[in-house]
């Protein structure tokens, strides 16, 4: 193994930000890479602790002669996000200098290729970190970005040009559901990561290998040790399963047996008051049609003072908040609904 730092210049004198890159070197040419990042949003830690729990099963593999292609490990990719507290609550998702989600803005390139990526000089030290990512994952076969939700269960995103020759990966993770996509006018890492091969030659393209994946590793409170070895074994399947690793003690996965679900079909139930939410469902748990979900608390003690919120479709509930405070229009939930949406959103679902 290597390990080297990354130096993104900051935006003031003096100001340098710095990560660490992990290689493991293939013995094997003309065999599948990887690359595995966490913490893109810096305050959601599942994916580090599962990091950390793959790191040694790697070593290991490593030191037998069993790595058959290079896999590239950034176990902390926004050291900006991760140094931001503001009134002594940590704030890893947005860019508090300008305001733009760093999991927003990824260069979406028109080819794999290194020279498409836009002069960032002068850019700002986020656009730099975004470069410096895109480069480190571009051309590799396997890019898993690790992310989690707020309360949720494990489920991926997946492009529709690599369903379903993901199932044997999300069957390998252990996966509870998978959220299809098709369009991306975000810029997320994921979308950075597999746009540049819709329009090029299948011969580089190569979906059949391909594996692309924004994984939700549940919520922001499932951090713990146990997990941890759960998902890293789970990552450890997947390198397998795609020939990155050589394991024959690991079992072969081809099906997965949960929920398929295209993002349009997602409800995510804009609160109509500000208040509590006292949620009457939690992820998981199957709905149909006018069940309801919860009731803000509003006007706490008075008459009417309560609002129930109803499921507008049948399907499942896939998050919903951590925290109970809400303002009005704020989403309360993912519902992964049986039909499309009223509400479809073929992009993003949240900023």
């Amino acid at each position: 193994m290597q390990k080297t730092i990354e130096r993104i210049t900051g935006d003031a004198e003096g100001t340098i930000y710095e990560f660490p890159v992990f290689r493991f070197e293939g013995k094997d040419k003309a065999a599948p890479s990887a690359y595995l990042q966490a913490a893109l949003h810096a305050g959601e830690l599942p994916g580090v602790v599962a990091i950390d729990a793959l790191m040694p099963m790697l070593t290991k593999a490593e030191a037998e002669g069993r790595i058959r292609g290079p896999i590239t490990v950034v176990p902390w990719a926004n050291p900006i996000g991760r140094a931001q507290y503001h009134f002594g609550e940590h704030q890893g998702r947005f860019n508090l200098g300008t305001r733009t989600n760093f999991n927003r803005s990824f260069p979406l390139l028109a080819a794999p290729d290194a020279r498409l990526l836009p002069d960032v000089s002068l850019g700002g030290a986020d656009r730099r970190l975004k470069n410096r990512l895109v480069q480190l994952s571009l051309g590799t076969d396997v890019v898993l970005d690790l992310h989690c939700d707020d309360e949720g269960l494990a489920y991926l995103y997946i492009h529709t040009s690599l369903w379903p020759q993901m199932a044997d990966c999300a069957a390998a993770m252990g996966a509870e559901a998978v959220l299809l996509w098709g369009e991306d006018n975000t810029g997320t890492f994921e979308g950075a990561s597999i746009m540049p091969y819709q329009n090029v030659p299948a011969s580089i393209a190569r979906f059949d290998r391909r594996v692309v994946t924004t994984v939700e590793y549940r919520g922001l409170l499932d951090v713990d040790g146990a997990l941890a070895a759960s998902d890293a074994a789970g990552l450890y399947r997947l390198l397998v399963t795609r020939g990155v690793i050589q394991d024959p003690s690991v079992p072969k996965f081809d099906k997965f047996a949960g929920p398929v679900v295209p993002l349009e079909n997602i409800d995510m139930m804009p609160a109509p008051k500000a208040g509590a939410i006292l949620y009457e469902v939690k992820p998981g748990d199957r709905v149909k049609k006018g069940d309801r979900l919860a009731m803000i608390v509003h006007a706490p003690g008075e008459i009417d003072g309560r609002t129930e919120v109803f499921a507008p479709q049948s399907g499942f509930i896939l998050t919903r908040r951590s925290r109970r405070i809400i303002r009005a229009g704020e989403d309360l939930l993912k519902l992964a609904g049986d039909k499309r949406s009223n509400n479809a959103r073929s992009g993003t679902l949240e900023d």
